[in-house]
């Protein structure tokens, strides 16, 4: 009997099956180095025990999207070792704050199955919660993705597609920002003049800036969450596969895209909620992502005078600057530099 995990593939999963991944994650300053050194983030909470201090905090907590890689690579293992392609993101919500030194887990349930019409594939729904090591629930998010499978003939028991949320409601965002002290939120060193009242529905805002990602940095950042997905690592078998070549992790892609928002968004500092996301083209070395956002709305928090919530569209595109705003074709396609197509909450001081 082998001892080797082949991973599961589309007819091994069953709806309400609830999986446990394997290996916690004690999370350290050292996986905030190194996630800085990747993408280069600044946003000034997640960058300074100090300014966090000064705002409430006990000190400065993980980047939100450190959190979600990491939880999310737990899964890989048993959700999406055999995938074509993860498709996208719903529900997403950050529950709680993540500090170094804190144990993050992951449990996942099967919540929607639908086979292919070409019958060697399927899409797995699953709703995947992370843990820190009190059983505190820090996230949790719904994604589907494209799994292949091992035997063309098989078939599955039922087959379901959730209904999911478009949009998550301002009442159930923010659990993971404490009452923040304005008086010591320091715009300066924040680097951004920019609040809550100064954004309006429907502004644009050009990131500019651009960053090019290398072979290595794609493949070590997914090692960083130990994502061990094989689309990602495995010149061998993808130089045989449909592009030839590793394809670079979506969540990559989602790094990059909020460090360059920075630029026209400083004072956002936290992700509290992804209410959708595609990945609407593949990504791969030696390109370069550019970014531009658009503010879909404004909502006030309940009980919150402190901060509020900007709903963003943010739009990453390859070898394509977006001083014009690249999306979506008079068709209805999208244009082909656009690579991410994110919709989701961000928390900003007022």
């Amino acid at each position: 009997m082998s001892k080797t995990n082949p991973g599961n593939f589309f007819e091994d999963f069953r709806i309400g099956q609830v999986i446990r991944h394997a290996t916690p994650r004690t999370v350290t300053t050292g996986d905030v180095a190194l996630y800085t050194a990747l993408y280069g983030p600044r946003f000034a909470v997640q960058s300074s025990d100090a300014f966090a201090r000064a705002i409430n905090y006990p000190r400065a907590p993980l980047d939100d999207l450190l959190v979600f890689h990491i939880v999310f690579g737990k899964t890989v293992p048993d959700i999406s070792l055999n995938a074509i392609a993860n498709l996208g993101y719903a529900g997403c919500r950050f529950l709680a704050p993540v500090y170094p030194g804190d144990t993050l887990s992951t449990v996942s349930e099967v919540i929607g199955l639908k086979e292919n019409s070409n019958r060697k594939t399927g899409v797995v729904y699953v709703r995947s919660t992370g843990y820190n090591q009190d059983g505190a629930e820090v996230l949790d998010y719904v994604r589907w993705v494209m799994v292949r499978k091992s035997d063309e003939s098989a078939g599955i028991a039922d087959e379901h597609v959730p209904e999911l949320p478009a949009v998550l409601a301002p009442d159930v965002i923010g659990a993971a920002v404490p009452l923040l002290d304005g008086a010591g939120y320091d715009a300066v060193l924040a680097g951004s003049p920019h609040r809550f009242e100064d954004y309006r529905p429907g502004e644009r805002i050009d990131h500019v800036d651009g960053m090019t990602v290398e072979e290595a940095e794609h493949q070590l950042a997914t090692r960083l969450y130990q994502n061990t997905a094989k689309v990602h690592f495995n010149q061998f078998t993808e130089g045989q596969g449909r592009f030839g070549r590793r394809l670079i992790y979506g969540g990559h892609v989602i790094s990059l895209a909020r460090a360059l928002s920075f630029n026209g968004l400083g004072n956002a500092f936290h992700v509290a909620a992804i209410n959708g996301g595609r990945h609407v083209a593949p990504l791969f070395a030696g390109m370069t992502v550019f970014a531009w956002s658009e503010v879909l709305d404004t909502a006030d928090l309940p009980g919150r005078t402190d901060v509020g919530a900007l709903r963003i569209r943010t739009v990453a595109t390859k070898d394509r600057p977006c001083a014009d705003f690249p999306y979506k074709l008079e068709t209805g396609d999208y244009d082909p530099s656009v690579i991410l197509d994110l919709d989701y909450w961000v928390l900003i001081p007022r």
